[in-house]
């Protein structure tokens, strides 16, 4: 299982313009083969960053199958425009859990 990570820098005064459109972009990530779920939480300190978590069975789900879909466009076109700066996105493997 790969657990891909983001910090999403949301525009000031945009959170709950982005939290609807997260909704519906949810959607489409959901219905994408190797995607096992997600999480999106707000920041208490910091209420205009968002932390994306995303399960993918492999890193290839992501980067190759998802990215290279038309899906992808659409989640691109719903989300992209309210980060400021762009988030980086990082992958992780499991070493330990407890």
């Amino acid at each position: 299982m790969i657990l891909e990570h983001a910090l999403l820098p949301v525009v000031p005064g945009r959170e709950e313009a982005f939290e609807h459109a997260f909704a519906e972009a949810r959607q489409i990530i959901a219905g994408m083969p190797g995607f096992a779920g997600l999480t999106l939480s707000r920041c208490l300190e910091r209420p205009g960053t968002y932390l994306l978590l995303v399960q993918w069975q492999r890193l290839e789900d992501h980067t190759e199958g998802f990215r290279g879909s038309p899906q992808y466009q659409q989640w691109r076109a719903l989300l992209h425009s309210f980060y400021e700066p762009f988030p980086a996105v990082e992958h992780f493997a499991t070493v330990q859990t407890a």
